[in-house]
């Protein structure tokens, strides 16, 4: 029983609150394609001005996610999704699922690491995330994982939605599920579309002058 209490704890922590972090995430990366580096500005400093936003970033973003993340890996590790034998689609959105997850997990930590962390030591501003973000995105192997991550960490919202669903008893009946299916999957295609505009978005000029500060910064603290 434990089991099925961790697995539903789990699911519950992936829609609430992970699925609606992802969601601000993806709406607040999109203000770089509406308002360019204003408007991303704009957004980042609206969200670091919350009251309190350490605790409430540490209580329902962090903390649920390595819970989410390290028993997801779990959950992945015992997987046997057996496409071989049953090439069934909910089979191989299985194994999607489990993959996705892996690759999302690993993803959140070194984003995190190159964003959210650095402004904790001081290295950045909040006000530099747009250009620490240009400087990801315009190196060709750093920009292709990035596009590899989004494309995942969304199947793994979208699908896992789905999921969620059929699991706490939402989408009961076959046509159900299957019309769940189809907006979950047109969800999923929607929000990568998103992400992936507003990777290009912060490979713009306007982004590089924030960038290009920020090495010169770092070369003078290097020379000192």
């Amino acid at each position: 029983m434990r089991g099925f209490y961790s697995r539903k704890l789990h699911s519950l922590l992936g829609v609430i609150p992970l699925a609606l972090f992802f969601v601000e995430h993806l709406v607040t990366n999109f203000t770089a394609v509406e308002g360019g580096k204003e408007g991303f500005n704009r957004s980042v400093a609206f969200l670091n001005g919350l009251p309190l936003v350490i605790v409430l970033e540490t209580l329902f973003i962090y903390l649920p996610l390595l819970f989410h993340g390290i028993y997801g890996l779990y959950i992945a590790y015992q997987a046997d999704p057996n496409v071989k034998n049953f090439g069934y689609s909910r089979n191989w959105r299985f194994l999607f699922q489990r993959i996705s997850g892996v690759i999302t997990f690993v993803f959140i930590i070194w984003h995190v690491y190159d964003t959210r962390f650095q402004v904790a030591l001081g290295n950045v501003t909040h006000e530099e995330l747009g250009g620490v973000m240009h400087g990801i995105v315009t190196n060709p192997v750093y920009f292709t994982l990035y596009l590899i991550s989004v494309v995942s960490a969304s199947f793994h919202f979208a699908n896992g939605l789905w999921a969620f669903m059929v699991s706490w008893g939402i989408t009961v009946g076959p046509r159900a599920q299957k019309v769940s299916s189809y907006i979950c999957m047109t969800l999923f295609v929607v929000v990568s579309i998103g992400f992936i505009a507003s990777l290009l978005a912060f490979r713009s000029a306007e982004f590089q002058e924030t960038a290009t500060a920020l090495i010169q910064s770092s070369a003078i603290q290097q020379l000192l």
